[in-house]
């Protein structure tokens, strides 16, 4: 006997889980900005203005005072903008582009943090900065993935050791031999995660406290600092090693090297651990909304028996075959001899429907 189905098959629209948590990652991500744009624009928006008001005021008391024209020193500003470019500053710093000045505008780069305190102004400079920063940034994010891996294998020698050194383990290999403590251990993600967060938080401490005294920040300064440089946002509105006397300070010009790589290092190890986390999030999230999906198409499939002594329903299945000899078979529910729902099974052709 022949199977009776479906005479159609649509493909499914459902998306894959992987897709499904790229669209409601996004979405989760653009609340996030809309979220964070009202909270920062209520906290700075107001600063700003009256930053504004008072700029004005000065700017019009200097050129009354001195009897110049607000157009002409407004001009004379402008140059001024386009000449920090280059890195001129109105009070004396360290120079930006001699040797361990384009060493450390050379690291800002592939690091990826360019504090934007200097770049290239010519157009050689530019064009260098393309390809030097393609190569750089790839090589500086390969070797970021290492040194998490690094830190994997560190924390999975020392968990093994911590297991194998444990009275629990001396019993257990007494009893079931020495293979037993020789089973490979790897650290959870959130073990991983807590762990690279107090590392984090050590190493930026340090950091404050050595930029703190060097550059003459408050250590809250000195640790948002940190924060922005080791996550590699770079403001730049506090840049490290910028005044006169750091470039005869050889041994902070090191340490502040270092330090930005290790925190670099360690804030990306953090940033993929927590990622891993969000997609574990997501995929929970997208399980509990298909639950409910599930238990409402439940829910619906078991009440919709309740209306149909109420409504009758029709249900026809069209194909998109428009040959003259396909038959469609049609299920028609009518109220024949007062019962309704009552099924009438019509078989007709292309032919017959035009």
């Amino acid at each position: 006997m022949k199977k009776s189905g479906p005479c159609c098959r649509c493909p499914s629209l459902k998306p894959s889980r992987n897709t499904a948590q790229f669209y409601l990652l996004f979405l989760l991500i653009a609340l996030y900005m809309l979220v964070g744009a009202l909270v920062f624009s209520s906290l700075e928006r107001p600063a700003e203005l009256q930053a504004h008001r008072l700029w004005e005021k000065r700017s019009e008391d200097f050129a009354h005072k001195h009897g110049i024209s607000l157009g002409e020193l407004k001009s004379l500003l402008r140059h001024y903008e386009e000449a920090r470019i280059s890195g001129v500053r109105t009070e004396q710093g360290r120079a930006l582009w001699d040797l361990p000045g384009a060493f450390y505008f050379v690291g800002t780069v592939v690091s990826t943090i360019g504090f934007g305190v200097s770049a290239p102004s010519t157009v050689a400079g530019k064009i260098l900065l393309v390809f030097y920063g393609l190569l750089g940034c790839s090589a500086s994010i390969l070797f970021f993935n290492l040194f998490l891996e690094r830190v994997i294998t560190l924390l999975t020698n020392i968990l093994l050791r911590c297991r194998r050194n444990g009275p629990a383990a001396q019993v257990q290999e007494k009893r079931d031999g020495p293979a037993e403590g020789n089973k490979p251990l790897k650290p959870s993600i959130y073990q991983l995660s807590l762990i690279l967060f107090v590392v984090v938080m050590l190493v930026a401490c340090a950091a404050a406290s050595l930029y703190s005294a060097m550059e003459g920040w408050t250590y809250l300064e000195s640790l948002y600092f940190c924060f922005v440089a080791f996550s590699t946002v770079g403001f730049g509105d506090l840049v490290s090693g910028q005044r006169a006397q750091h470039g005869e300070t050889r041994a902070y010009q090191v340490a502040n090297c270092l330090l930005m790589l290790l925190g670099v290092c360690c804030m990306y190890s953090l940033f993929n651990s927590i990622a891993v986390i969000i997609k574990q999030a997501l995929s929970w999230l997208l399980g509990t909304l298909e639950r409910l999906y599930n238990t409402i198409g439940d829910c619906r499939r078991q009440l919709r028996p309740l209306f149909k002594f109420c409504i009758p329903e029709s249900n026809t299945c069209y194909c998109d075959d428009k040959s003259p000899n396909k038959k469609h078979t049609i299920a028609v529910y009518s109220s024949d001899h007062g019962t309704y729902g009552k099924a009438h099974i019509v078989t007709i052709s292309n032919r017959n429907m035009t």
